[in-house]
């Protein structure tokens, strides 16, 4: 509004010589078109200012009511912040326990697995020994029944040529279990020459045997179990 008070005044100043002329003066003056010109300047110079003054106070207006509105934001956020501050250190702390949590799962992990291997490494160590002491026993107790069987027939010198009686005199020589009076003297019969017969009314040779194949097979039985 004042920019247009202003434009007024201004020419009103400009025409004010020119109000005392008569009407056929002016008419007759050249100036009046000027004047005619002017004055439709001031009406649109006017209406102009005003639409630009309604304008102005529009945008006042919207700065004052975006300004509200963003230093509201402003505090929202803030305090959205501040809100959201412990939850994120809460979160970052769980990050950080899962992930412990994670690697001493890992760990454990490895470490079954390492014990798994080495006890199925174990496992099969123990089963060759198994095996090889059952083949062996197994072996020995037939070398037994066959040496039993002969001396109670009187057939010890045919036995002694076999592969049982070779069988029967490495067990004797290698095994802690015998007596060392009963190692020697199944040693004795074990090498005598082809044609030297056993007198079985002893027995001695005899029992000796049977005792050393029942201490043998109940060793094997209870080994047997003992893995089952």
């Amino acid at each position: 509004m004042a920019f247009s008070r202003i434009v007024k005044a201004a020419m009103l100043a400009t025409l004010a010589p020119l109000s005392g002329a008569t009407s056929s003066q002016m008419e007759a003056n050249p100036i009046r078109k000027v004047v005619t010109m002017l004055q439709a300047m001031q009406s649109k110079v006017t209406e102009e200012g005003e639409k630009a003054e309604e304008l102005f106070g529009k945008f006042m207006c919207y700065c004052k009511n975006s300004g509200g509105d963003l230093s509201g934001s402003i505090q929202a956020a803030e305090l959205k912040i501040a809100e959201l501050g412990p939850e994120i250190q809460g979160a970052e702390e769980k990050k950080l326990k899962t992930e412990e949590e994670l690697k001493s799962d890992q760990d454990e992990r490895v470490a079954a697995k390492t014990a798994m291997a080495e006890a199925t490494a174990l496992r099969q160590t123990v089963k060759g020994v198994y095996d090889k002491y059952m083949a062996e026993s197994s072996t020995n107790l037939a070398a037994l029944n066959k040496a039993i069987t002969a001396v109670e027939k009187g057939m010890s010198g045919g036995f002694l040529q076999t592969r049982s009686a070779s069988v029967l005199k490495a067990f004797l020589s290698s095994s802690k279990d015998v007596m060392d009076t009963d190692r020697q003297e199944l040693l004795a019969f074990l090498s005598a020459k082809e044609g030297d017969e056993y007198a079985p009314q002893s027995g001695e040779i005899t029992g000796i045997l049977k005792t050393i194949k029942d201490e043998m097979f109940a060793e094997e039985q209870e080994t047997m179990a003992t893995e089952a």
